[in-house]
């Protein structure tokens, strides 16, 4: 079987180490990859695909859409499977129409867009999968056929995310925090759904009413990941008197070596799909409290493996900071049931073999139809 990837992302967030991880698994299993990425993309150093780089600038539309369909008809895969949006999502359905070939898509975001445009856009799509159940009812509610959807949960590689004791020493002497300090982690696009801006807030008020012998005082956070408002959340964080406890880390290619030594990783979305980097840190044995939205609690239990807090409760989200702060064993508690969970539900084999399994049942139609 031969399979045709498109991922038109920028930066290697969430959804390309997704394709990534499905790329390689599926490679392992004997299937021939073909990969379209931007130029330098990371994928095209990590992808167990031949790989076509090609610029990727401003809206992806018409000149794209017809470069796929030349390749499709060079390379003649069995399926085209794509991965993001901006643009992709649209031209690689119809590319894939206008060469015969059937196509799948990986939904990973929750819409805004009209159900109109989403069934006009989604109709040359032999099925589209989503992420998350939250994902998955989006598109029931904008019309999009229920025979045409596939729940296929997101992955996390659970070797390279793992605990690991020394990942402590490397936080504390890469970003030079003090030794005993409570290290929690942001990992996210600096956009506005992420949060961060009510994150800031939030540490204000935790540090404001804490004592300075308080564990509690002892919080520092570390924002991994790049985007558009990394200078506005940078001044909000000087006016808010957070110079020296808010480290910006921008994206950090040691994320798996890292992320370990986090006491606790925070993830205060205003919508998300799934939220990969929540299955990271479980499965990095980082405690983890996040916003009760989206594809999120089909990740986390709120109180057995993790903590949920509805998105921009200040009050709530202070309150919740504070009692995991304080409380070392609770930490270590959610964690290792974190980790269990993800080993039983969220590896990329199981992810992997529900995809085998979608690309066989589309391609054998496709055989059917073409008799």
């Amino acid at each position: 079987m031969r399979i045709l990837h498109l991922e038109t992302g920028r930066h290697f967030y969430g959804g390309a180490r997704q394709a990534g991880y499905l790329i390689n698994a599926l490679a392992a299993r004997g299937i021939d990859n073909l990969l379209v990425c931007g130029e330098g993309h990371v994928l095209a150093e990590t992808a167990d695909a031949r790989v076509f780089q090609w610029h990727l600038g401003g809206d992806l539309g018409a000149s794209l859409q017809h470069r796929l369909i030349g390749l499709a008809r060079t390379e003649n895969p069995d399926l085209i499977h794509v991965h993001s949006r901006r643009g992709a999502d649209t031209f690689g359905g119809r590319a894939a129409k206008a060469a015969g070939i059937p196509a799948i898509l990986t939904r990973r975001v929750q819409s805004a867009e009209p159900g109109l445009c989403l069934q006009l856009k989604y109709r040359s799509y032999a099925a589209i999968v989503a992420i998350s159940a939250a994902v998955e009812n989006d598109l029931l509610r904008l019309g999009i056929p229920r025979d045409r959807l596939r729940l296929i949960p997101s992955a996390v590689d659970i070797v390279s995310f793992r605990p690991d004791a020394d990942a402590r020493a490397r936080l504390v002497a890469r970003y030079r925090v003090p030794e005993d300090a409570l290290l929690a982690g942001v990992a996210a696009q600096l956009i506005p759904r992420k949060g961060h801006d009510f994150l800031l807030r939030c540490l204000r008020d935790v540090l404001a009413t804490e004592s300075r012998t308080s564990a509690a005082s002892r919080i520092y956070a570390l924002l991994f990941g790049q985007g558009p408002r990394e200078e506005k959340l940078r001044r909000e964080a000087n006016r808010l008197g957070l110079g020296d406890r808010v480290h910006f880390c921008g994206f950090e290619r040691d994320w798996p070596g890292l992320l370990p030594g986090l006491d606790l990783l925070l993830h205060p979305a205003r919508r998300e799909g799934l939220g990969a980097v929540v299955l990271e840190a479980m499965s990095a044995g980082v405690p983890v409290i996040a916003s009760r939205v989206g594809g999120i609690v089909d990740a986390i239990e709120d109180g057995v493996d993790g903590r949920l807090v509805a998105p921009d409760d200040l009050a709530a989200w202070c309150g919740a900071l504070l009692d995991l702060l304080r409380n070392a064993g609770e930490r270590e508690r959610l964690a290792a049931a974190a980790r269990r969970k993800v080993e039983s539900r969220f590896t990329i084999d199981r992810m992997t073999d529900s995809y085998v399994e979608l690309y066989r049942e589309i391609t054998s139609h496709a055989r059917g139809r073409q008799r």
